[in-house]
């Protein structure tokens, strides 16, 4: 989603270059370490489970960058398709981007937050009720 997607849309559009080359890229490598970290280190080794709905954790994941906000992962995926929009100046990358956030919000609001809240109740609330959704909260 991330990766090969953007790469064919980028339609032979060369990548920019000087220090707008390197913040995208920064931005990239940026979205790359986010989904990494939470897929690996909060979802394998601290839930048990996977990043993937048929294999979900066995405990809810609040630690790490889940304390900030509750879809790192998805703000990953998101950096990293961005990251390569502006690599590219590709606008065909821009609306993938624009579609990749639609659909994955729609996901979370009616998929993945009710089932979170079957499987984990009261103590999902409480998470819901002290962690953003979408813009990280820094601080108490």
């Amino acid at each position: 989603m991330a990766g090969y997607v953007p790469w064919l849309l980028r339609r032979g559009a060369e990548p920019i270059t000087g220090p707008s080359e390197w913040a995208a890229i920064f931005v990239i490598c940026l979205g790359v370490a986010i989904y990494l970290y939470t897929s690996f280190w909060g979802f394998a080794l601290i839930g048990g489970g996977t990043p993937a709905p048929i294999a979900p954790t066995k405990i809810l994941v609040v630690r790490g960058l889940h304390r900030y906000v509750r879809n790192p992962m998805y703000i990953g995926v998101g950096l990293v398709i961005a990251g390569q929009a502006w690599l590219f100046r590709s606008w065909h990358t821009a609306v993938y981007l624009g579609c990749f956030v639609g659909i994955v919000n729609f996901f979370v609001l009616f998929y993945e937050e009710p089932s979170l809240q079957r499987q984990f109740g009261a103590e999902y609330e409480s998470y819901r009720a002290r962690v953003p959704r979408w813009i990280p909260r820094i601080g108490r």
